[in-house]
């Protein structure tokens, strides 16, 4: 909700909001007007800024991503990448600096909506994603020197541009491991011995794509560039698959990349797109596993559960489609309540979001906190009879069965570093059951990654 702001509302707000609108102030002269909050994973917001002319400059604070770093160096990288974008004519938002306290970077507001849903009709939608792919193609033919005129480094061979931004993913992850996730390293090392070994092309990489604003008449600029990499093109590709899951598209994935084809006059290889179809879907569990294990206060622990869950379920499906693996869901037994099932559907009720009104941060917070309860709620009735099949489960793949769930994604781990591509078949469908039974205790509170359903390329 925009909040019209005077002396009195101004230091209401949170004291770092006060801070970004003193050095907003500062850094383009003139007043902060008003503000809305964007309530969600990272720090957000938009304010307008009334310069001494009277001109109203709309802008956007996109915030670090504190429960994974406070650093402003990642803002920084994209700044750049913003100025490399606009000098070379491409739609992107005005960059206004960046700011050391409270981290941020601070941009003009792109006007028009988001998300090709929200299309007029399917004309428009395809006239609108046909700018889109024609940025994007764009992008790709900037000289990669640019880049690395920045920072950004040459891969050092084609197994390496293929392997993108996951291997910086995967250090990441594994500087916060705290415990077995067998899950991750089948899928790691699954992506490791299947890359594509002849793709050579170098581009610059938006990396998490499709996502852009738009008006009624056309596209009004391209967003979020802060794992952009050099690698191959087909990734930025992928990426739109992904994508497509929670927020769809509505044009059949197959068109819209040999639309991509036609406008670049590139290869469209749709078996090295499931590649990294199954290699950026991985990128979600491997960013939030260390949140899993130790969340700070600030991590919304059921959104990056439902990351890790659902992105992994799915780069799975596509891993079964490229093998010929059959896969075989789960049943969900029916519930067993617990003495303790009734304290916990009241913390549900209690922490209600709609009872705070019209305050966003505060309704976030405690909607945050309420996920977690539904969630806690699920795994109490149905939670002891799933682990109790997954456990089962286990004792086929490994000839005997664990006591505990410690004990066997400990020496699941264990099995799956000391197999090769022999037992590929029975891990996809292994790992596929045991993340759909967490996705079922997820179910009510997965949100937008309710329901999803990977496409099948045609």
């Amino acid at each position: 909700m925009r909040v019209e702001l005077d002396a009195l509302t101004r230091t209401a707000l949170p004291a770092h909001w006060q801070q970004a609108f003193e050095w907003t102030e500062r850094r383009l002269g003139g007043r902060v007007i008003a503000w809305e909050a964007q309530p969600r994973w990272r720090p957000a917001c938009f304010f307008e800024l009334e310069k001494e002319d009277g001109e109203i400059l709309p802008l956007y604070w996109r915030g670090a991503r504190g429960e994974f770093h406070s650093s402003t160096r990642p803002l920084e990288r994209e700044m750049r990448v913003i100025e490399v974008f606009e000098r070379n004519g491409i739609t992107v938002p005005h960059p206004h600096g960046v700011c050391e306290d409270p981290p941020g970077l601070l941009l003009e507001k792109i006007p028009g909506r988001f998300g090709l849903e929200t299309a007029d009709d399917d004309a428009h939608r395809i006239k609108v994603l046909d700018e889109y792919l024609t940025e994007l193609a764009r992008i790709h033919t900037i000289p990669i020197e640019e880049f690395e005129a920045i920072g950004y480094r040459r891969p050092e061979s084609p197994e390496v541009s293929c392997l993108g931004e996951t291997l910086l993913f995967e250090r990441s992850y594994r500087a916060t491991k705290t415990r077995p996730d067998p899950m991750i390293e089948f899928q790691l090392g699954w992506c490791k011995r299947n890359v594509p070994r002849e793709r050579s092309d170098l581009s610059f990489l938006v990396c998490d794509g499709g996502q852009f604003m738009f008006d009624d008449t056309r596209m009004t600029g391209l967003l979020d560039f802060e794992l952009a990499y050099i690698g191959d093109y087909a990734a930025d590709i992928a990426s739109l698959r992904t994508r497509n899951l929670t927020e769809p598209m509505l044009i059949p994935l197959g068109d819209i990349m040999r639309r991509y084809g036609e406008i670049s006059g590139r290869e469209i290889d749709f078996s090295v797109i499931d590649y990294h179809t199954i290699r950026f879907a991985l990128i979600n569990p491997l960013s939030v596993a260390g949140q899993l294990t130790d969340p700070v206060p600030e991590a919304n622990y059921v959104q990056y559960l439902a990351w890790y869950v659902c992105y992994g379920r799915c780069g799975l499906e596509v891993m079964a489609a490229t093998t010929g693996t059959q896969l075989d869901p789960p049943s969900i037994p029916d519930e067993r309540p617990s003495r303790r099932s009734p304290a916990i559907e009241q913390l549900t009720t209690l922490l209600d979001p709609g009872a705070v009104g019209e305050d966003g941060e505060q309704a976030y917070r405690l909607d945050r906190m309420q996920r977690i309860a539904v969630y806690l709620d699920r795994s109490d009735r149905h939670g002891p009879a799933l682990e109790a099949e997954d456990l089962d489960d286990v004792a086929k793949l490994m000839g005997r069965r664990p006591s505990t769930w410690q004990e066997a994604d400990a020496q699941l781990e264990e099995l799956v570093f000391a197999s090769g591509p022999e037992r590929d078949d029975e891990f996809i469908r292994y790992f596929h059951r045991r993340l759909s039974r967490e996705e079922a205790l997820l179910y009510p509170v997965l949100r937008e990654q309710q329901d999803l359903e990977i496409s099948v390329l045609s």
